[in-house]
């Protein structure tokens, strides 16, 4: 196995602290335009985009995530900083990609045949910031042998399976890449393109951090093309151990694992 290495010279994320998380999801969550009127504001932001949909873009499915699901507007909108123009086209890309890729329809039966081999899944506990919790087993990830659309169905079932479990408050979630035994063959440019365009396009500021646990030297080239892609992304990522893994966000009760000493 490749020596490990921290990349610590390369990205400082420090996690943060308890009631700095607490703070930051009650000030995203009131993160909306004006002082006084910021519901009436947001509100009629809302109706506005729905109603460019519905007259630009008749043909998107309404309902739960379409065209119509304004709780899904709202989201979009906060991420564009309330530009109608730019939430409109950002949603329809995503409703587009939700539709053509049959999101509504993945199920853990749809994906067993890669759910099964452990590379990924949703951990049961939530961290100690209250976050539903992704862990990618990137030793187990071979895509020479596995089928790249089916790589991709099994990605965005768990992204969905993990939002669907945030708490009343939370917002977003902790994606933990377990890099221990990371080899050559297990590097995956093609697949981190979709995780990038998945969390960027179609579920924006839903990744609240990314720990890479355990990096061995022979993921730094990769490190190294990927992080001019993540752009903003990028400060989400933090290179750490798996004892601040098992330290930082999780109690004994509830680590991963296999994450547990």
């Amino acid at each position: 196995m490749a020596a490990s290495c921290s990349f610590r010279s390369v990205v400082r994320a420090p996690p943060l602290s308890r009631s700095f998380a607490r703070s930051t999801v009650r000030c995203c969550s009131a993160a909306t335009p004006g002082a006084g009127g910021a519901a009436s504001t947001s509100s009629k932001l809302v109706v506005e985009v729905k109603e460019r949909l519905a007259r630009e873009h008749p043909g998107l499915p309404t309902g739960s995530n379409g065209r119509d699901d304004e709780d899904m507007i709202l989201w979009f909108l906060k991420d564009r900083k309330f530009s109608v123009d730019e939430a409109v086209s950002k949603l329809t890309k995503a409703i587009k990609w939700r539709q053509d890729f049959g999101v509504s329809e993945l199920s853990e039966e749809s994906v067993r045949g890669l759910y099964q081999t452990g590379k990924a899944y949703v951990h049961d506990s939530l961290d100690i910031y209250g976050r539903p919790v992704l862990v990618v087993v990137a030793a187990k990830h071979f895509p020479s042998t596995q089928d790249p659309v089916e790589n991709e169905k099994l990605c965005a079932y768990l992204v969905e399976k993990a939002i669907s479990r945030l708490p009343l408050g939370t917002e977003n979630i902790l994606g933990i890449f377990d890099l221990r035994g990371f080899r050559v063959e297990n590097g995956d440019l093609q697949f981190l393109k979709f995780l990038i365009d998945v969390f960027y396009y179609y579920y924006p500021k839903r990744l609240g951090q990314v720990l890479f646990v355990d990096a061995p030297f022979v993921f730094q080239p990769m490190w190294q093309i990927v992080k001019p892609l993540l752009k903003s992304y990028a400060s989400l990522v933090r290179f750490c151990d798996s004892e601040t893994v098992r330290k930082e966000y999780f109690t004994e009760e509830t680590v991963p694992p296999d994450f547990r000493s």
